[in-house]
């Protein structure tokens, strides 16, 4: 990482620890320009009044997002689903209550104060279905193929590795998962420099890719069925969007190793390192014992 990404990743953490600090004592966050107010472009205003209503107050003060991405994640009972920086857990709350007790929500952020914050989310909602993960959205701390949806919502576009972040992805979910994501995404005839004329990184602006950038980045990660959506303006040429994406399935012999190991070989062998037996056996569905 160069001293510049390592400067913007601590700008950004600053600036998420100061808005959990805040919702904690009794006020709101935003992504917006304008860092610390809501409007109809960032934050809980995004989110249908049933949805806010379900919640703890400090997890809808602390929604920092450009979009609802449960809202068009495809979530089904029994998924494992992956929040790529939860904040204070608005999104982790909302799936769990989708997947419900079969299925489990995991939230990953690098900030201790909104962690601590999604905690005590957690504990007023009485989720028992979720688990807040610390760690980067580029460097995911769970094992390969064992998530079936990966939401987020204006995380990636504070990203300063981007492609990191769709390897990771495509790394931890099962073949056949799928991504349900709310980013900013800028027009293609912006270039970075004219991005960063609208907004700054930490408002979410700065850091954006384009349409086609992020479509190839999706691509170069290995994802298909990409299908970008803009959904509301949030600056000049600049959109809050739908992301949504599949890790496709694997056939012919390519994936005859990771279905033979995870289907009850003699030795129980994994051919992906990254993988235990109990996570390829899962990711397979073949309901064989060890």
């Amino acid at each position: 990482m160069t001293e510049q990404s390592t400067d913007l990743r601590e700008t950004v953490r600053r600036r998420y620890a100061a808005a959990a600090i805040q919702v904690t004592e009794g006020g709101t966050a935003c992504c917006g320009p304008a860092a610390i107010e809501i409007d109809d472009n960032f934050g809980s205003a995004l989110y249908t009044g049933g949805e806010r209503d379900t919640l703890p107050a400090d997890a809808v003060a602390a929604s920092l997002g450009c979009g609802n991405p449960t809202a068009v994640a495809d979530l089904h009972e029994g998924d494992r689903v992956l929040d790529l920086g939860s904040g204070g857990g608005i999104d982790v709350l909302l799936s769990a209550r989708r997947v419900g007790p079969t299925g489990k929500a995991y939230g990953l952020d690098m900030t201790e104060e909104m962690l601590a914050l999604a905690l005590a989310n957690q504990k007023k909602a009485g989720a028992t279905n979720v688990e807040f993960l610390k760690g980067t959205i580029e460097a995911i701390p769970l094992p390969a193929a064992t998530i079936d949806v990966v939401i987020s919502n204006c995380v990636i576009n504070l990203s300063t590795d981007k492609q990191a972040v769709f390897t990771e992805t495509y790394r931890v979910l099962v073949p056949g998962g799928r991504i349900g994501i709310s980013d900013v995404v800028a027009d293609d005839t912006l270039t970075p420099e004219q991005r960063a004329e609208r907004g700054d990184y930490v408002g979410c602006i700065a850091g954006a890719l384009s349409f086609t950038e992020y479509r190839t980045g999706l691509e170069a990660a290995g994802f298909t069925d990409i299908e970008i959506t803009a959904t509301h303006g949030v600056a000049d040429g600049m959109h809050s969007a739908i992301v949504r994406a599949v890790k496709p399935l694997k056939t012919g012999t390519s994936a005859a190793p990771l279905a033979t190991a995870a289907c009850c070989t003699p030795a129980e062998e994994v051919t992906d390192p990254a993988a235990t037996p109990a996570d390829t056996k899962a990711a397979a569905g073949c309901g064989c014992e060890s």
